[in-house]
């Protein structure tokens, strides 16, 4: 029986438990339209911690987290056409979706009924080896390596559809609320469409590293940015920030909240949303979504901060996550970088 290393999680608990435990187990076997992917790096991220310390709904047990999955396939299933052994792809938060229901009819696979999420209803990238839907994998840039490109499968792709979804337009004025692994990504973006970025957060660590990225303002989320903003992501899952984001908007604003967890929103003052001010979340992603932005970052070119671990030392990562002391984005890398 061939054997691979992965960090499983059987109950949810507080990371500082160290949840995640090191198993071999059985190399999984392809369905007919499936990939099988030697896992090469996977990026590490917040709603993994929200996976593993139970605050998203865990509908299998035990699970292997992980969606930001680059790998190199080794085997298909008999009805795979378009993928083949060697080839390096991404995989992504999106696992699978019906297809026939209204919301897949328009594009929206992010909203249907019956979708399904890597490293949530299927086993994720913290393995050596790991399954995946044939349609729901991705030629990544040739010109990135496989730690540069991990961050981009969630962290980039959410990021960029978080932006479409704040209806900022070139040369606007954009906040972001919170640095991570995600706004760093962003941030460049928008530099892209020559927006002016202004940045909010807590860390000293990510001020400097949104400054360095080309943040024209940085300050606390509840400090007044020296002018009004067009549009505005919160990436942080605090519901605290909502009021201070509206504050900070112009007349006919767009606020997106980029979270799939997050705390409460306190009550609002209906003058912080009056003037047609929009509020709107960010879920999930779709296959589009994917294809534009992974054009969009070799176009640029992104380039994103990592930090790299071993595949054992999981539990450490979402600690680090935890406590905002990641700079960038932190990816575990698996097999050799290419």
């Amino acid at each position: 029986m061939a054997v691979m290393k992965a960090m499983v999680l059987h109950k949810p608990k507080d990371i500082e438990e160290n949840p995640l435990v090191l198993e071999e187990l059985e190399i999984p076997a392809v369905k007919e339209d499936e990939v099988l992917l030697k896992v090469l790096a996977c990026g590490v991220c917040h709603t993994d911690l929200h996976t593993v310390e139970g605050e998203l709904r865990l509908p299998k047990l035990p699970i292997i987290p992980g969606h930001q999955i680059v790998g190199i396939v080794v085997d298909k299933g008999p009805k795979v056409r378009n993928r083949n052994p060697g080839e390096r792809v991404g995989v992504t938060w999106l696992h699978s979706s019906c297809g026939k229901c209204e919301y897949c009819r328009k594009g929206l696979e992010n909203l249907c009924d019956d979708v399904k999420f890597t490293g949530l209803h299927a086993h994720g990238g913290y393995a050596e080896y790991a399954v995946a839907k044939a349609d729901y994998t991705f030629p990544l840039p040739e010109d990135m390596s496989d730690i540069e490109v991990a961050p981009l499968l969630c962290a980039g792709i959410i990021g960029y559809r978080s932006l479409k979804l704040s209806e900022i337009q070139p040369g606007g004025s954009l906040g972001l609320y919170g640095f991570g692994a995600s706004a760093h990504i962003a941030i460049q973006i928008a530099k892209y469409w020559k927006c002016r970025v202004f940045v909010f957060t807590r860390s000293d660590v990510h001020k400097k590293h949104a400054s360095e990225l080309g943040a024209v303002w940085v300050g606390n989320p509840k400090d007044e940015p020296p002018e009004k903003l067009d549009s505005a992501v919160i990436f942080a899952p605090a519901g605290w920030i909502v009021p201070y984001a509206l504050k900070a908007l112009k007349k006919g604003g767009t606020l997106a909240i980029n979270a799939i967890h997050m705390s409460p929103i306190p009550e609002l003052d209906y003058r912080e949303i009056y003037f047609e001010k929009t509020v709107r979340s960010v879920a999930n992603l779709t296959r589009s979504d994917a294809e534009e932005f992974l054009k969009l970052a070799s176009r640029i070119p992104l380039k994103t901060s990592t930090e790299i671990f071993p595949l054992h030392r999981a539990n450490e990562v979402l600690q680090k996550l935890k406590k905002s002391q990641i700079k960038g984005a932190a990816v575990l890398k698996i097999f050799l970088e290419k």
